[in-house]
């Protein structure tokens, strides 16, 4: 700590949900580093003390020695920080193929992907702890996926990269690698921390002192399990709002004649069976739950995740009364974003930064979680929390 204050550095840090929860959570980041101009404009234009290093940058092309010079300078050391006197290290690097929504490809080697980036990053900066977070489908990718009609007794077995869960493995070995103690992969449901959605991300956390490693203990549950307040609910997230500039893109008609016909928590289920098929089009046929078509919210659910595009046909999030999907400040109050935090660019650029954050009370909650550690403070961890439930 530097002032009796933990310090972080953010990398692939979007729009900030994560670092702005462990902002919350009493961490001060001194670095961002982040390639979309959109998002690094949004850091920007929310916090003064971040414009250096809030500008678009490959992270391939970043050293950590930069960021450790950008840290000194905002803390007004007349130097560069040290390896080692950062307290934490945050990103989540993009792994689109690792995402179970639509067709899984081959994800290639996580050693030659954006997330080497971060462990390049991590080994000389020598945080007392770093944070990756990611999309639930790196707990079963393969390294090299074969193709479902290449499978079989007619075919030779599965090899080694081939096998579910192979490019986690690899994952978990480069954090090893590092000399860090390393969370058991878990996900994290973000409803289990206050946030009025039901989104899970893996969530790996890592020590660089040898601490034995948890993740943080759910403060909500679902229908109050474990003697918790029950999830936040949607009408719990937009009670009270006032959205005077409501910003979104509006359906068209032929999303509209169906729209109209569907009531709250409704989806293209629900429609006349006569309407079923010409409302779904191509998709009808198609497996998969489809869930997200024609989708109207229940106010008394949490959301479902909040998507990059809430007006699509496949990911709909329509108002559960209003004919609309979410709005962009709507969306972003589900993220648990503050009402005053701004946003640049486009209305699809700013849906895109508020789909793709951390919530921010996740962050929060992951950040508490972390100062207790920093502290020399005991923590309990989610794992002794679904310990004790099972014998309650």
């Amino acid at each position: 700590m530097i002032n009796n204050q933990p310090i972080s550095v953010g990398l692939f840090a979007g729009a900030f949900g994560l670092d702005l929860g462990l902002e919350k959570a009493g961490f001060h980041t001194v670095s961002v580093v982040e390639i979309d101009p959109d998002a690094t404009k949004t850091i920007a234009l929310n916090r003064e003390h971040l414009k250096a290093s809030a500008v678009p940058r490959d992270i391939q092309q970043v050293s950590p020695h930069t960021l450790l010079e950008e840290g000194g300078r905002i803390l007004g050391l007349g130097r560069p920080l040290r390896p080692g006197e950062v307290d934490l290290v945050t990103g989540g690097p993009p792994c689109q193929p690792f995402s179970t929504a639509g067709k899984r490809m081959s994800v290639g080697d996580p050693r030659g992907s954006l997330f080497k980036e971060f462990i390049r990053i991590v080994e000389v900066i020598q945080p007392r702890f770093f944070v990756m977070e990611n999309v639930r489908g790196l707990l079963s990718s393969p390294i090299r996926h074969r193709p479902h009609s290449q499978r079989g007794k007619d075919y030779p077995c599965l090899e080694a990269d081939e096998m579910p869960g192979s490019a986690l493995q690899v994952v978990i070995a480069e954090m090893n690698s590092l000399g860090y103690s390393v969370s058991t992969p878990s996900l994290l449901q973000a409803a289990d921390y206050g946030v009025p959605q039901t989104r899970e991300r893996v969530i790996f956390i890592a020590s660089r002192e040898g601490l034995p490693v948890t993740l943080p203990m759910p403060t909500y549950g679902k229908d109050g399990v474990g003697g918790l307040p029950p999830w936040r609910t949607l009408k719990d997230a937009l009670t009270g709002f006032v959205d005077p500039q409501s910003e979104y893109i509006p359906y068209p008609e032929s999303r509209l004649k169906y729209l109209r016909l569907l009531k709250e928590g409704q989806n293209w289920r629900y429609l006349p069976d006569e309407l079923k098929k010409e409302a779904m089009g191509g998709a009808y046929q198609s497996g998969g739950g489809k869930v997200g078509f024609y989708r109207r919210l229940s106010w008394d659910k949490p959301s479902p995740t909040v998507t990059t595009s809430p007006h699509q046909k496949a990911t709909d999030m329509c108002h559960p009364e209003e004919l609309r999907p979410l709005s962009l400040r709507e969306c972003a109050r589900i993220q648990t974003f503050p009402d005053d935090w701004v946003f640049y660019g486009s209305i699809a650029s700013k849906y895109r930064q508020i789909g793709n954050a951390v919530p921010v009370l996740l962050g929060k909650a992951i950040g508490e979680h972390i100062y207790k550690m920093i502290k020399g403070e005991k923590v309990r961890g989610k794992e002794e929390f679904y310990q004790l439930s099972l014998f309650a």
